[in-house]
């Protein structure tokens, strides 16, 4: 089965996907702002998270209003502001980066609209096999989910612990790659223990999709992931990535590198 998806899908989520249920790992997506701290160190950056072993990278467009995130994800948005960040030196971020795993570009919905209607075929050209729009939700705005719908990248949607079942079920009809199932309610950012939601939100979204889910807001720490990675498929750390290169690169990659041995254990 695993074999065959492989085969008959080109894009690499759903290819990298098929390989981690045909040899029954979890998936590691890590997040990270594009040119924070600065270029040289996110580019380092993403390609040192390669090297540690995640599957999935999410590259964050840096967006002047992050209302759906924290502090940390905010501060590092401002300082990549300030370096001149924008979704198309992202996009050549991504290209210099020549990452041979899966690319989730994740943005507000505004940056990609400021782009142009060129912007998701320029994502493609340069490496991004996903995009995720943080405030997009499904039913918001037909026309533009259509456009990114149809597009080459897959389209991961966001979905809540508190959402109903037919609504689990009608934003995952609109999107592919996998399903990002947010763990708790409010912003992006660390937290000491996992909700007790979780488990029947991952039970129930199951029943709504075939899609993988990967679970993310919240995860720090490698103990935490474990626990997640029993549940569902995979598990996104942005936050605690995101502290942790604004220290050093080395301590962002020390924190993936022992994210995947818990995983793997």
């Amino acid at each position: 089965m695993a074999s065959t998806l492989a085969i008959v899908s080109s894009n690499r989520i759903d290819q990298r996907f098929a390989l981690l249920r045909g040899t029954r790992r979890k998936a590691l997506v890590c997040y990270a702002t594009a040119g924070y701290p600065d270029i040289k160190k996110s580019l380092a950056l993403l390609r040192g998270l390669e090297s540690e072993g995640a599957d999935v990278i999410e590259v964050g467009v840096p967006f002047s209003d992050p209302i759906a995130d924290g502090p940390v994800i905010q501060e590092s948005s401002m300082r990549a502001l300030e370096g001149g960040m924008t979704l198309d030196r992202a996009l050549e971020l991504v290209a210099e980066a020549g990452l041979n795993i899966p690319v989730v570009l994740f943005s507000y919905l505004n940056p990609i609209l400021a782009a142009g209607e060129g912007c998701l075929q320029r994502a493609a050209s340069a490496g991004v096999d996903g995009i995720l729009v943080t405030d997009l939700p499904v039913g918001a705005d037909p026309e533009r989910e259509a456009w990114l719908g149809q597009s080459s990248l897959a389209f991961i949607r966001l979905v809540a612990p508190t959402t109903p079942l037919e609504r689990m079920r009608e934003i995952s009809s609109h999107g592919s790659g996998f399903v990002y199932l947010i763990s708790r309610l409010g912003v992006t950012g660390m937290q000491e223990s996992i909700s007790a939601e979780l488990a029947p939100a991952v039970a129930q979204l199951r029943t709504a999709t075939a899609l993988p889910i990967c679970v993310g807001f919240g995860i720090s720490g490698p103990e935490q992931a474990t626990s997640v990675a029993k549940l569902a498929d995979g598990v996104v750390v942005g936050s605690a990535l995101v502290k942790a290169v604004g220290r050093s690169v080395e301590d962002a990659l020390g924190l993936a590198a022992a994210l995947r041995s818990s995983l793997d254990a």
